[in-house]
């Protein structure tokens, strides 16, 4: 229902200027003007200041506007997806005959001074008669407006996946990136430590049995296996304490500096007091205690080279991962290796499966099939994101592919809470959510089954508590399939 503040009195301005004003309204060219004046006298003259609330979100809609002059936003309030629907001067909008529409979908408002008309639905069956055409040009407006609707909400659609993935993309960006900035800057610190220390080696003046005996010793210790580290309070952490202590004890017993350095470097290689004795055979207690000293710095020299090595090397499978998931600087139709999108989508989304058990179940030696290969990543990340929405944060999650006659099988298993029967058939038509509001647009499976079926397959889904599937066939023939 309209504010009555925003009502001008009937009468306010003559129906010949308003049947001439409804001139403009691109739907009703071409009325005459008899017809324009039933429309005027018979509905109802509204005008607006800017930021005037016309309505609000879930009030029922009982009116045809025609918008004379001005423009109309309508805002959702309550997490809808559409944030904003814009109304303009020339343009008819409400509820329209043969409309299904209940209530406005959002808050409307002025943002510039309107002028409009209203009819209510009450005078539809009248306004058909007096004026024939009427009905053509509703059904047009109607088929306008599902198709602008459709489009602005699959595009909410897409920019919310794309939302999701850049989360997705930037938390497995940022673990690779943390881990190779920590390490370069423990890197640098240690070779500005050892560049001071470089002098206290030369001062020794070792012979060349001592160069020996160290060269040995090192690549003793640095060809040893070390075990990974294990958390608290596991055995093998206890281990790694008991073991750094000890060397704590030794190196302070032969009077060493910077022992804190030194003890945890020489215990995460496994070095042990024994080893550290035979070193001592060789070598004085200062001379010992120098070149401990230099092999702990570069033994963490070492240790964040490899870090950096790793980190990067991450970063960059992501970025392969992103261009297989895209298929970027490649063809929109080519050969596509189905596993390999299957891959490249898990990897996008691995920041979502933190607590989930991945189960990859390929065939070998699948052909290659020619398809969008973009667009079936697509399908991917809706039927993998849907199992994961139903797992939460824990449960199986089963990719399989294989051959099925002539035809590519992928499956999609999750050990969620299932479908319900009655839903089943339901979740492939647009706008069908069972996601709270604001979680989604129930588009997600439909784009998914417009894509398979663009490649002339099969999607279907077989569900029950604990075991969710969805299956796509796709024919390994796609010669007709564009």
């Amino acid at each position: 229902m309209l504010s009555p503040a925003v009502v001008t009195p009937a009468g306010s301005t003559p129906a010949e200027e308003i049947a001439a004003a409804l001139d403009r309204i691109g739907p009703l060219h071409g009325l005459s003007f008899e017809e324009r004046l039933w429309l005027a006298r018979h509905g109802r003259e509204v005008v607006a200041n800017a930021g005037d609330i016309l309505f609000e979100e879930g009030a029922a809609a009982e009116h045809m506007v025609l918008i004379l002059k001005g423009e109309i936003h309508v805002r959702r309030q309550h997490g809808g997806p559409m944030a904003l629907f814009i109304g303009r001067s020339g343009q008819m909008t409400g509820i329209l005959p043969f409309s299904r529409m209940v209530s406005y979908g959002g808050q409307g408002f002025a943002v510039s001074p309107v002028w409009c008309l209203l009819v209510s639905r009450t005078l539809f069956p009248e306004m058909m008669e007096v004026i024939p055409s009427m009905a053509q040009r509703v059904v047009s407006t109607l088929l306008d407006r599902v198709r602008e609707v459709t489009r602005i909400e699959q595009q909410a659609e897409k920019l919310a996946a794309l939302g999701k993935l850049a989360g997705n993309l930037a938390h497995e960006l940022n673990n690779p990136a943390s881990a190779a900035q920590r390490a370069a800057s423990n890197l640098l610190e240690a070779l500005q430590a050892n560049r001071s220390n470089r002098f206290k080696l030369v001062k020794l003046a070792l012979n060349e049995e001592q160069i020996r005996g160290i060269v040995a010793w090192e690549e003793k210790v640095l060809t040893r296996t070390v075990p990974l580290p294990a958390p608290s309070p596991e055995p093998g952490a206890l281990d790694y304490i008991a073991r750094e202590e000890s060397i704590r004890n030794w190196l302070t017993s032969i009077g060493c500096q910077e022992i804190w350095e030194i003890a945890a470097q020489l215990a995460e290689q496994c070095v042990t007091t024994a080893d550290l004795d035979e070193l001592r055979t060789i070598l004085s207690p200062v001379e010992t205690c120098i070149s401990l000293q230099f092999f702990a710095r570069y033994l963490r020299s070492a240790r964040a080279g490899e870090t950096l090595v790793n980190s990067t090397a991450r970063i960059f499978d992501l970025i392969d991962a992103v261009k297989d998931y895209s298929n970027m600087d490649r063809a929109p139709i080519l050969e596509v290796d189905v596993p390999t999108g299957l891959d490249a989508t898990l990897r996008m989304l691995h920041s979502r499966m933190t607590h989930i058990e991945i189960e990859r179940d390929y065939e070998p030696g699948l052909p290659r099939i020619s398809a969008y290969g973009a667009e079936l990543n697509q399908v991917w990340t809706a039927l993998i994101e849907n199992a994961l929405d139903a797992l939460g944060n824990q449960g199986l999650l089963r990719v399989a592919c294989r051959l099925e006659a002539d035809m590519l099988l992928v499956e999609i298993w999750d050990t969620g809470p299932g479908i319900p029967p009655e839903l089943q058939e339901r979740i492939f038509e647009p706008f069908f959510t069972t996601k709270a509001p604001g979680r989604g647009l129930g588009l997600g499976l439909d784009y998914a089954m417009r894509i398979v079926r663009k490649h002339r397959g099969h999607l279907s889904v077989k569900s029950q508590p604990g075991s969710t599937c969805f299956r796509v066939r796709l024919p390994l023939d796609q010669l007709q399939a564009y």
